[in-house]
């Protein structure tokens, strides 16, 4: 660990890695409120634009499980520079989407590593610097809370900007891909500055490193599992599957509806973030069943609007939606920051934000399922699902780490294990 005095300089160090983070957010999510636009200018189906949005964690995946326990075994910046680099790569390949759909599908899939690196590494590498020896004086929770808004903001920033770029400015399939190049190229500059802890000693192949042990803890299977698809689960019924819904109601406007709903969504979980953190605790699990109880109340509240499609209707969806999501971001970030070891900590993100982005293909499947089944029925069942989630959350709520276990203990997993093994 590098030695280094407390300082301004020092405690702003995250700064630059969470405006990376910002950056691929953008680039990741200004996708969502273009999928009206490609059904209108590129002829394609609901379930072919679905599936570009789904194409995504194709690529997400595998970059948060891999970029993990890379940026553990060679350190942050260098996982971290390789992904905000092809970020922009991405955006340049989904710019040449007026050639045809493999383009875009292509581009979806390298946007999906790069988020994915720079979500599992950049939310690590904010933690750590949110804390001694860069910046002693934060608050605890601090980097989950700093990471999660960097993030939902560029999710939000990206959406918005793409949605109006395409709906009143020329080419609109290639000009909204043009700001997080640039964006990317200015913050590349910054990331090299950066400090970093001194990467541990890890000997082995690193095909190894892919196990995270840490995810079979039993907090982490009967909290955080139930929890984490209904993140992302949250925000692709908001403004993937509601603005589809909606489309014929909204006539030339459906692309602004879209961006929207969009905003709207991760607008209010930005709002949301501060009592996020107040819902955390180490006696319950009740920011997980304030995330998955606001989840279920918006997927009951899509499927009533299903009939009627008001488009006021699916504002206020989109409200009650963004705040499950923002809280199951939260607290599953706080969770893991608690159960994981300093070794472990980039790889079990990795696990917890791939789960969280399997519920990006929720609008995929119930698009496919769709043409037999209405969106109406769809959507209770989803609901039906979401409270089973909670069912299971709130019966093992109270098996939780005690606050003394917490005391200086870096063990963090074992002092769980034990913790557990009382419960």
């Amino acid at each position: 660990m590098p030695e280094i005095a407390p300082s301004r300089t020092a405690a702003s160090a995250w700064r630059p890695v969470a405006a990376a983070m910002f950056c691929c957010g953008w680039a990741g999510n200004q996708f969502t409120p273009l999928l009206v636009m490609y059904r209108r200018l590129g002829g394609y189906s609901p379930l072919t634009v679905d599936a570009m949005l789904g194409a995504y964690v194709l690529g997400l995946v595998p970059g948060l499980l891999v970029g993990g326990p890379a940026s553990d075994r060679y350190g942050r910046r260098p996982l971290m520079l390789a992904g905000t680099a092809l970020s922009a790569i991405a955006c340049a390949v989904l710019a040449a989407g007026p050639l045809g759909v493999g383009p875009i599908f292509l581009g979806r899939m390298l946007t999906g590593v790069a988020v994915g690196v720079a979500m599992a590494v950049g939310t690590s590498w904010v933690k750590e610097l949110s804390g001694a020896p860069f910046d002693p004086d934060a608050s605890p929770g601090a980097g989950a809370r700093r990471a999660s808004l960097a993030l939902t903001a560029g999710f939000g920033m990206g959406a918005g900007v793409a949605g109006l770029l395409a709906q009143w400015a020329p080419w609109p399939m290639v000009l909204p891909y043009l700001p997080p190049i640039v964006l990317s190229l200015a913050v590349l500059m910054l990331l090299p500055k950066v400090p970093q802890l001194s990467p541990g000693r890890i000997e082995g192949p690193l095909w190894r490193d892919l196990r995270v042990p840490a995810a079979g803890h039993r907090r982490f299977v009967k909290v955080v599992l139930p929890t984490a698809p209904w993140v992302f689960g949250a925000a692709g019924i908001a403004y993937a599957i509601t603005p589809q819904l909606e489309a014929d109601r909204m006539g030339t406007w459906q692309l602004v509806y879209a961006t929207a709903l969009t905003v709207l969504t991760l607008g209010t979980g930005v709002a949301v973030q501060p009592i996020a953190k107040r819902l955390d605790s180490l006696s319950t699990a009740r920011g997980a069943m304030a995330s998955l109880g606001l989840v279920g109340l918006g997927a009951l509240m899509a499927a009533l609007n299903a009939g009627p499609r008001s488009p006021w209707a699916g504002l206020a969806v989109a409200v009650v939606l963004g705040a499950g999501y923002s809280i199951g971001l939260v607290n599953g970030l706080l969770e893991i920051q608690r159960i994981a070891t300093g070794r472990d900590l980039a790889g079990l993100t990795g696990v917890f934000y791939a789960l969280a982005y399997t519920g990006f293909l929720l609008p995929a499947t119930l698009a496919l399922l769709s043409s037999t089944v209405s969106y109406t029925v769809l959507l209770l069942l989803v609901t039906a699902v979401v409270l089973a989630c909670l069912a299971v959350v709130a019966t093992n709520s109270r098996r939780h780490l005690p606050k003394a276990a917490f005391a200086g203990a870096p063990q963090g997993t074992r002092a769980m294990d034990r913790a557990d093994a009382q419960a």
